[in-house]
C-alpha cells in the first residue's frame, strides 16, 4: 500500500505543467474538469456539504473503503500511477513551476527522443487498457468487463472525461496524427507478444492484465482497443479534433515549432502525469460517493 487517499488528495498541485496541459484542452469539453485539490475540500465539492461533523463521517468511510483491500481502489490507483510514471526521465520542475508563463519548448525538445510509433502505439493501447481494469476495480466487476466498461463511457464526466480527452489528443493525435485510431490497430495487429513484453509500462501493469500469457494479454489489449474506436472516433468527429488544432491551444502555454510534434509527444509524456492526476481525482469522487450512500 502506498500513501493514504487523503494525503494522495491533499497533495495534488494546484498548478505547473499537467494542470497547464489539462486547461488547454478545455475546449473539447468546455466546462467538464475543475481542478479540485484536497481531500475535505473534495468532500465539500462533491456533496455541498459543510457540516463539520458530516463531512468527517464521509471521510472517515471513504478512508476506510481505500483502505479496504478487499476492494479494488487501491489497484485502481496503482495503475492510475503505473501507466504514467514508468518513463519519467526528464527533469521538467523547472518548467513545471514556470506557473502563468509561457514556456519555451525549443532547448527541451532536444532532452526528448520521440517513441517509434509502435512503441507509441503500445503506451496508448495500455492507458486504455488500465482504464477499463481500474474502472472495473472501482466499480467491483470483472477485470475482463468490456461491455460494461463501453457502455459507460457515453457517461463519463468531470476529471474521468478530461482524462480520456487528454488520451486522444496527447497520446493519440499528436504522436500519431489524425488517423491513430486506424494505425494504432493496425500496428497493435502487428505487435508480438515479445516486443509488448519489452515495453516498460506492460511490464509495469502486466499482472492487473486479464490472459494467462502475454499473448492473451497482447489479445485482450487489441480487444480493449477495438471497443473503444467508436467513441474515440466520435469525440475526434464531434469536436473536429486534428494535431494542429490541439497543438495550437496547447501554444497558449508553450511555444515550439509545429514540425516537432514527435518531439512534443515525447516532452509531454515525460514531463505531465494528467493520468495520475485525474485518476486520483476520479477515485476519489467514487470513494465520497460511496461513503455518503452508507452513512
Amino acid at each position: 500500500m502506498g500513501k493514504p487517499i487523503q494525503e494522495l488528495v491533499d497533495q495534488l498541485p494546484t498548478g505547473g505543467l499537467t494542470i497547464s496541459m489539462l486547461k488547454a484542452l478545455d475546449f473539447v469539453a468546455p466546462g467538464e474538469w475543475q481542478n479540485t485539490v484536497g481531500f475535505v475540500n473534495t468532500i465539500k465539492s462533491v456533496t455541498g456539504e459543510d457540516d463539520e461533523e458530516l463531512i468527517q463521517q464521509i471521510g472517515e468511510r471513504a478512508i476506510y473503503l481505500y483502505n479496504d483491500s478487499s476492494q479494488g481502489y487501491q489497484t485502481a490507483m496503482w495503475l492510475y500511477q503505473t501507466v504514467d510514471g514508468t518513463d519519467k526521465v526528464l527533469g521538467a520542475a523547472a518548467l513545471a513551476n514556470k506557473v502563468g508563463e509561457s514556456i519555451p519548448l525549443l532547448g527541451f525538445l532536444n532532452s526528448v527522443t520521440p517513441k517509434p510509433d509502435k512503441a507509441q502505439t503500445i503506451d496508448l493501447s495500455l492507458k486504455v487498457v488500465a482504464e477499463l481494469v481500474a474502472f472495473c476495480q472501482i466499480n467491483g466487476i470483472p477485470g475482463d468487463s468490456i461491455g460494461d466498461f463501453v457502455g459507460a463511457l457515453g457517461e463519463y464526466s468531470g476529471e474521468s472525461l478530461m482524462r480520456l480527452v487528454a488520451l486522444v489528443c496527447i497520446d493519440g493525435l499528436i504522436p500519431l496524427g489524425p488517423d491513430f485510431i486506424n494505425k494504432a490497430l493496425s500496428l497493435l495487429n502487428q505487435t508480438n507478444p515479445q516486443e509488448l513484453e519489452q515495453n516498460t509500462t506492460f511490464k509495469g501493469i502486466q499482472d492487473a492484465i486479464p490472459g494467462g500469457n502475454a499473448a492473451s494479454k497482447l489479445s485482450f489489449i487489441g480487444e480493449s482497443f477495438d471497443s473503444v474506436k467508436g467513441w474515440m472516433s466520435g469525440l475526434v468527429t464531434s469536436n473536429d479534433l486534428t494535431p494542429q488544432k490541439v497543438v495550437h491551444n496547447l501554444q497558449s502555454f508553450m511555444e515550439f515549432s509545429d514540425d516537432k510534434l514527435d518531439y512534443l509527444a515525447a516532452f509531454l509524456d515525460v514531463s505531465t502525469n494528467y493520468y495520475e492526476h485525474t485518476g486520483t481525482q476520479t477515485l476519489v469522487r467514487r470513494l465520497i460517493e460511496r461513503a455518503v450512500a452508507e452513512i
